[in-house]
């Protein structure tokens, strides 16, 4: 993005590493020949990652945490989504595992980053399930590309009421 000009939601590391993710997921899907029987995994795939960063910029846009927030979920979910449709292709013969780790490595950068943002905007800690455990965001993978997303929040651009006129 190298326009002076940059909406807000330009601005979020985690839109940008979304539209990396685009970036790198588009070859695979073009790999996979639209004639003939195509998996199903591959369209959720194209239409998920496309998800991920519309609801970023959606919900960036809104006015109260809470609206926010609930953009930022099904962003999240959306990550959440591509990699299960990585995990079906690569079950199906139809996407190499080392490939498959690639996209997943940026999908687990994502979802960690969504959560934390989440967690911020809600003002409270670890997003956590009804049972009072921590939620399927966290991983017992650590992948590092050189950025620093240690807090996403940091990159927030929240909106005052003069950016809002």
């Amino acid at each position: 993005m190298t326009n002076a000009r940059q909406f807000d939601h330009e601005k979020l590391e985690v839109y940008r590493l979304s539209i990396d993710f685009q970036r790198w997921a588009g070859p695979v899907i073009e790999s996979v020949p639209a004639s003939g029987r195509r998996p199903s995994a591959v369209k959720h795939l194209d239409d998920a990652s496309t998800s991920i960063s519309n609801n970023i910029a959606e919900g960036n846009g809104k006015r109260s945490a809470t609206d926010r927030c609930r953009f930022l979920d099904i962003s999240r979910g959306s990550a959440l989504e591509c990699a299960a449709c990585l995990d079906a292709l690569v079950a199906r013969g139809r996407l190499r595992e080392d490939l498959a780790q690639e996209g997943k490595a940026l999908l687990v950068r994502i979802v960690s980053m969504l959560s934390k943002l989440i967690e911020r905007l809600r003002g409270c800690g670890p997003v956590a399930s009804q049972s009072g455990a921590r939620s399927s965001t966290s991983t017992s993978t650590s992948t590092s590309t050189g950025r620093n997303d240690g807090d996403p929040a940091a990159h927030y651009v929240p909106h005052t009421p003069s950016q809002l006129g």
